[in-house]
């Protein structure tokens, strides 16, 4: 059976899971963000060829495993669980502060969107006496909505 981006997403956990790497660590050797790579090595980006066999390589994947990861996203809803405890805090974060953002956007830019096409995420760990926070940068071009 020919793997899917599904079976690929599988086998790059057990594989990172197994040689006990880290994400930067993928993404250096595929040459890339840490974000972008474990997005795309989870099935929401396109893997060239080359990204593909560097990661591959890396993870010690079957060849049919790296050709699965240049198959086009399976991207939306299905591909995250949602009953995850962290993936289901980020769905509250929109629920709570989605109307205020998109408030905050049209007041600042006009009527759009933020594109999640041209779109950088960023995370970063900040030290806090307190307990260490995380910090998400979400970075997408404003795309007014045309008239015509």
């Amino acid at each position: 059976m020919v793997p899917t981006r599904i079976d690929a997403r599988r086998a790059v956990l057990d594989a990172k899971r197994r040689l006990g790497l880290r994400w930067a660590t993928i993404a250096d050797e595929v040459g890339r963000s840490t974000e972008w790579t474990t997005s795309a090595l989870l099935g929401q980006q396109t893997l060239t060829a080359d990204q593909a066999a560097a990661a591959g390589g890396l993870l010690e994947l079957a060849p049919d495993v790296i050709d699965a990861l240049t198959l086009p996203p399976e991207r939306g809803a299905d591909a995250a669980d949602t009953t995850d405890p962290l993936v289901y805090r980020l769905t509250e974060v929109v629920q709570v502060y989605g109307a205020t953002i998109a408030e905050l956007v049209g007041e600042e830019f006009g009527d759009g969107i933020v594109s999640a096409i041209d779109f950088e995420l960023g995370l970063r760990r900040e030290a806090d006496p307190k307990g260490d926070r995380v910090v998400i940068t979400l970075n997408g071009k404003f795309l007014p909505y045309r008239t015509w």
